[in-house]
Protein backbone atom coordinates (compact mmCIF):
# COMPACT_ATOMS: atom_id res chain seq x y z
CA UNK A 1 0.00 0.00 0.00
CA UNK A 2 1.67 3.11 -0.98
CA UNK A 3 2.09 5.76 1.24
CA UNK A 4 0.90 8.54 -0.54
CA UNK A 5 -2.60 8.28 -2.05
CA UNK A 6 -4.62 10.48 -3.85
CA UNK A 7 -8.41 11.65 -2.43
CA UNK A 8 -11.22 12.61 -4.21
CA UNK A 9 -14.11 13.44 -1.71
CA UNK A 10 -16.07 16.01 -3.03
CA UNK A 11 -14.31 15.72 -6.59
CA UNK A 12 -17.16 14.86 -8.86
CA UNK A 13 -17.93 14.54 -12.76
CA UNK A 14 -15.56 15.51 -15.31
CA UNK A 15 -13.25 17.40 -12.48
CA UNK A 16 -13.10 13.64 -10.95
CA UNK A 17 -11.99 12.37 -14.09
CA UNK A 18 -9.56 15.19 -14.95
CA UNK A 19 -7.98 15.55 -11.69
CA UNK A 20 -7.76 12.02 -11.02
CA UNK A 21 -6.09 11.43 -14.79
CA UNK A 22 -3.52 13.86 -13.39
CA UNK A 23 -2.71 12.44 -10.18
CA UNK A 24 -1.81 9.21 -12.14
CA UNK A 25 0.12 11.21 -14.41
CA UNK A 26 2.09 13.02 -11.85
CA UNK A 27 3.07 9.39 -10.02
CA UNK A 28 0.25 8.39 -7.64
CA UNK A 29 -0.21 4.84 -7.58
CA UNK A 30 -2.98 4.71 -4.79
CA UNK A 31 -6.71 5.78 -5.50
CA UNK A 32 -9.26 6.12 -2.61
CA UNK A 33 -12.99 6.33 -3.82
CA UNK A 34 -16.09 5.61 -2.00
CA UNK A 35 -19.43 4.50 -2.46
CA UNK A 36 -20.99 7.74 -1.13
CA UNK A 37 -18.91 10.12 -3.48
CA UNK A 38 -20.62 8.98 -6.43
CA UNK A 39 -17.75 9.99 -8.28
CA UNK A 40 -16.34 5.52 -8.84
CA UNK A 41 -17.43 5.45 -12.50
CA UNK A 42 -15.43 8.95 -13.25
CA UNK A 43 -12.16 7.25 -11.41
CA UNK A 44 -12.93 4.31 -13.09
CA UNK A 45 -12.96 6.13 -16.28
CA UNK A 46 -9.62 8.03 -15.85
CA UNK A 47 -7.32 4.73 -14.50
CA UNK A 48 -8.81 2.59 -17.51
CA UNK A 49 -7.58 5.32 -20.13
CA UNK A 50 -4.70 6.18 -18.09
CA UNK A 51 -2.62 3.98 -19.38
CA UNK A 52 -1.21 2.79 -16.16
CA UNK A 53 -1.39 -0.74 -15.43
CA UNK A 54 -4.52 -2.03 -13.32
CA UNK A 55 -1.51 -3.91 -11.55
CA UNK A 56 0.51 -1.22 -10.55
CA UNK A 57 -2.36 0.84 -8.61
CA UNK A 58 -3.31 0.37 -5.34
CA UNK A 59 -7.41 0.71 -5.57
CA UNK A 60 -9.14 1.40 -2.57
CA UNK A 61 -13.85 2.13 -1.75
CA UNK A 62 -15.47 2.08 1.43
CA UNK A 63 -18.98 0.83 1.78
CA UNK A 64 -21.95 2.87 4.02
CA UNK A 65 -22.76 0.41 7.24
CA UNK A 66 -26.98 0.79 6.17
CA UNK A 67 -25.64 -1.92 3.54
CA UNK A 68 -26.38 -4.92 5.94
CA UNK A 69 -27.53 -7.70 3.47
CA UNK A 70 -26.20 -5.56 0.73
CA UNK A 71 -22.80 -5.77 1.37
CA UNK A 72 -21.63 -7.83 -1.33
CA UNK A 73 -24.13 -6.56 -3.86
CA UNK A 74 -22.96 -2.62 -3.45
CA UNK A 75 -19.12 -3.94 -3.90
CA UNK A 76 -20.13 -5.61 -6.99
CA UNK A 77 -21.43 -2.26 -7.81
CA UNK A 78 -18.69 -0.49 -6.69
CA UNK A 79 -16.12 -3.27 -9.08
CA UNK A 80 -18.45 -2.09 -12.21
CA UNK A 81 -18.06 1.34 -11.65
CA UNK A 82 -14.51 1.11 -11.34
CA UNK A 83 -13.76 -1.43 -14.41
CA UNK A 84 -11.94 -3.88 -12.78
CA UNK A 85 -12.76 -6.88 -10.97
CA UNK A 86 -11.17 -6.48 -7.63
CA UNK A 87 -10.42 -3.61 -4.95
CA UNK A 88 -7.20 -3.94 -3.49
CA UNK A 89 -8.82 -2.22 -0.06
CA UNK A 90 -12.22 -1.95 0.75
CA UNK A 91 -13.51 0.00 4.02
CA UNK A 92 -16.29 0.27 6.44
CA UNK A 93 -16.65 3.84 5.61
CA UNK A 94 -17.91 4.42 9.57
CA UNK A 95 -19.06 2.66 12.41
CA UNK A 96 -23.36 1.46 12.15
CA UNK A 97 -25.56 -0.11 14.18
CA UNK A 98 -24.00 -3.66 12.95
CA UNK A 99 -20.43 -3.54 12.58
CA UNK A 100 -19.78 -7.20 13.16
CA UNK A 101 -22.46 -8.22 10.77
CA UNK A 102 -21.17 -5.82 8.13
CA UNK A 103 -17.52 -6.59 9.04
CA UNK A 104 -18.52 -10.77 8.55
CA UNK A 105 -19.60 -9.36 4.88
CA UNK A 106 -16.30 -8.36 4.31
CA UNK A 107 -14.18 -11.05 5.81
CA UNK A 108 -16.88 -13.18 2.88
CA UNK A 109 -15.56 -10.38 0.25
CA UNK A 110 -11.71 -11.06 0.90
CA UNK A 111 -12.44 -14.49 1.15
CA UNK A 112 -14.25 -14.56 -2.43
CA UNK A 113 -11.46 -12.20 -3.62
CA UNK A 114 -13.12 -9.59 -4.69
CA UNK A 115 -11.04 -7.37 -1.74
CA UNK A 116 -7.38 -8.09 -1.21
CA UNK A 117 -7.68 -6.15 2.02
CA UNK A 118 -10.64 -5.22 4.09
CA UNK A 119 -10.54 -2.48 7.13
CA UNK A 120 -12.50 0.02 8.50
CA UNK A 121 -12.70 4.13 8.36
CA UNK A 122 -13.52 6.31 11.62
CA UNK A 123 -13.28 2.97 14.24
CA UNK A 124 -11.51 3.93 17.60
CA UNK A 125 -9.74 1.00 18.86
CA UNK A 126 -12.25 -0.78 20.99
CA UNK A 127 -14.37 -1.30 17.69
CA UNK A 128 -10.99 -2.26 16.22
CA UNK A 129 -10.89 -4.87 18.78
CA UNK A 130 -14.93 -5.65 18.80
CA UNK A 131 -14.84 -6.51 15.14
CA UNK A 132 -11.49 -8.61 14.89
CA UNK A 133 -13.09 -10.52 18.15
CA UNK A 134 -16.24 -11.33 16.83
CA UNK A 135 -15.61 -12.00 13.36
CA UNK A 136 -11.36 -13.03 13.58
CA UNK A 137 -9.95 -10.94 10.86
CA UNK A 138 -7.95 -8.00 11.75
CA UNK A 139 -8.75 -4.71 10.07
CA UNK A 140 -6.05 -3.81 8.02
CA UNK A 141 -6.54 -0.13 8.02
CA UNK A 142 -7.92 2.65 9.52
CA UNK A 143 -8.90 5.34 7.69
CA UNK A 144 -9.54 8.47 10.45
CA UNK A 145 -8.99 12.09 10.35
CA UNK A 146 -5.60 12.76 11.05
CA UNK A 147 -3.15 15.63 10.92
CA UNK A 148 -0.41 17.35 13.22
CA UNK A 149 -3.09 19.14 14.49
CA UNK A 150 -4.99 15.79 15.30
CA UNK A 151 -1.80 13.98 16.16
CA UNK A 152 -2.25 11.31 19.37
CA UNK A 153 0.34 9.55 19.85
CA UNK A 154 -1.93 7.03 22.08
CA UNK A 155 -3.80 6.61 19.00
CA UNK A 156 -1.07 6.04 17.07
CA UNK A 157 0.38 2.85 19.20
CA UNK A 158 -3.04 2.33 19.84
CA UNK A 159 -2.82 1.25 16.00
CA UNK A 160 0.99 -0.17 15.87
CA UNK A 161 0.06 -2.65 18.96
CA UNK A 162 -2.42 -4.04 16.64
CA UNK A 163 -0.86 -3.80 13.37
CA UNK A 164 -3.13 -2.02 11.97
CA UNK A 165 -2.27 0.85 9.37
CA UNK A 166 -3.56 4.09 10.15
CA UNK A 167 -4.42 6.23 7.37
CA UNK A 168 -5.59 9.68 7.65
CA UNK A 169 -7.67 11.88 5.60
CA UNK A 170 -8.14 15.84 5.41
CA UNK A 171 -4.74 16.20 6.59
CA UNK A 172 -4.59 19.88 4.57
CA UNK A 173 -7.77 20.78 6.04
CA UNK A 174 -9.10 22.33 9.67
CA UNK A 175 -6.51 25.10 9.44
CA UNK A 176 -3.07 23.01 8.98
CA UNK A 177 -2.66 25.06 5.97
CA UNK A 178 -1.98 28.57 7.72
CA UNK A 179 -0.39 26.97 10.96
CA UNK A 180 2.14 29.72 11.86
CA UNK A 181 4.86 26.55 12.82
CA UNK A 182 4.07 24.60 9.78
CA UNK A 183 4.26 27.61 7.31
CA UNK A 184 7.77 28.34 9.14
CA UNK A 185 8.84 25.56 8.66
CA UNK A 186 7.45 24.97 5.11
CA UNK A 187 9.42 28.76 4.17
CA UNK A 188 13.06 27.33 5.94
CA UNK A 189 12.77 24.39 3.50
CA UNK A 190 11.57 26.02 0.40
CA UNK A 191 8.92 23.87 0.36
CA UNK A 192 4.79 23.93 0.68
CA UNK A 193 2.88 23.47 4.18
CA UNK A 194 1.27 21.01 2.27
CA UNK A 195 4.42 19.38 1.40
CA UNK A 196 5.88 19.57 5.11
CA UNK A 197 2.05 18.16 6.49
CA UNK A 198 2.35 15.08 4.16
CA UNK A 199 6.05 14.23 4.77
CA UNK A 200 5.03 14.13 8.23
CA UNK A 201 2.83 11.63 7.63
CA UNK A 202 5.10 9.58 5.85
CA UNK A 203 8.09 10.06 7.86
CA UNK A 204 5.55 8.85 10.54
CA UNK A 205 4.13 5.96 8.34
CA UNK A 206 0.89 7.53 8.13
CA UNK A 207 -0.73 6.75 5.07
CA UNK A 208 -1.54 10.37 3.64
CA UNK A 209 -4.44 10.85 0.60
CA UNK A 210 -4.19 14.48 0.18
CA UNK A 211 -6.81 15.58 -2.63
CA UNK A 212 -7.05 18.32 -5.50
CA UNK A 213 -8.28 19.34 -8.19
CA UNK A 214 -5.83 22.05 -8.82
CA UNK A 215 -3.61 19.90 -11.46
CA UNK A 216 -0.24 22.31 -9.94
CA UNK A 217 -1.54 21.22 -6.39
CA UNK A 218 -1.56 17.82 -7.28
CA UNK A 219 1.64 17.59 -8.80
CA UNK A 220 3.39 19.75 -6.04
CA UNK A 221 1.86 17.09 -3.41
CA UNK A 222 3.19 14.18 -5.00
CA UNK A 223 7.17 15.95 -5.19
CA UNK A 224 7.42 14.88 -1.56
CA UNK A 225 10.31 12.24 -2.04
CA UNK A 226 13.43 14.72 -2.26
CA UNK A 227 13.81 15.99 1.60
CA UNK A 228 13.03 15.31 5.19
CA UNK A 229 12.11 16.51 7.91
CA UNK A 230 14.68 17.08 11.44
CA UNK A 231 14.07 14.83 14.10
CA UNK A 232 13.38 18.50 15.72
CA UNK A 233 10.86 19.40 13.26
CA UNK A 234 8.98 16.27 13.55
CA UNK A 235 8.99 16.49 17.10
CA UNK A 236 7.46 20.41 16.63
CA UNK A 237 4.89 18.81 14.20
CA UNK A 238 3.74 16.50 16.76
CA UNK A 239 3.23 19.11 19.22
CA UNK A 240 0.75 21.38 17.68
CA UNK A 241 -2.25 19.00 18.67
Amino acid sequence: MPLLGFGTWQIKGKDAVRSTAAALEAGYRHLDTATVYGNESEVGRALAESGVARDDVFLTTKCPPNRIGRELDTLRESLDALQTDHVDLWLIHWPGDDNVAVWRAFAEAQEAGLAREIGVSNFDADLLDEVTAAVGAKPAVNQIEWSPLKYDARVAEAHRSREVVLEGYSALRGGTLTDPDIAAIAERLGRTPAQVIIRWHLQHQFVAIPKSVNEDRIRSNADVGDFELSDEDMATLDSLS
